[in-house]
């Protein structure tokens, strides 16, 4: 015994079926994937970010750990740059500003001697 063909559900506008929120803790895990991406030669602490999303704007704040003496100006800039890319591109958000907090900075010199110590013992 067959059944009754089955009529197709109305169709629905896309502004009726709903919406997406993407939640502020996705959007931060993102920016400090994109955080460590803009940074992969620099050893230490992985990035550490905090989002605030209102619609699709997103605000956004990471902290680092850098190396010094460097161009921290210059490895601040890649990390914004990178950051905005990243959360446009997957969460498909405006980034505005990336804010960058450096909460260390950590000699080369001392850590290659450090390195130096271990090797040698």
């Amino acid at each position: 015994m067959s059944s009754p063909p089955r009529s197709a559900p109305p169709r629905v506008d896309a502004a009726e079926r709903g919406a997406t929120r993407i939640a502020d803790r996705v959007v931060a895990k993102i920016a400090a994937q994109a955080a460590r991406e803009a940074l992969a030669t620099i050893p230490g602490t992985p990035p550490h970010a905090t989002v605030t999303v209102h619609h699709d704007i997103a605000r956004v704040r990471v902290s680092l750990e850098l190396d010094y003496p460097s161009d921290l100006a210059a490895q601040c800039a890649a990390v914004r740059r990178q950051v905005a890319l990243r959360i446009e591109e997957c969460a498909s958000m405006s980034v505005p500003e990336v804010d960058i907090d450096i909460e260390h900075l950590h000699s080369t010199q001392a850590r290659t001697a450090t390195g130096r110590d271990r090797r040698l013992r």
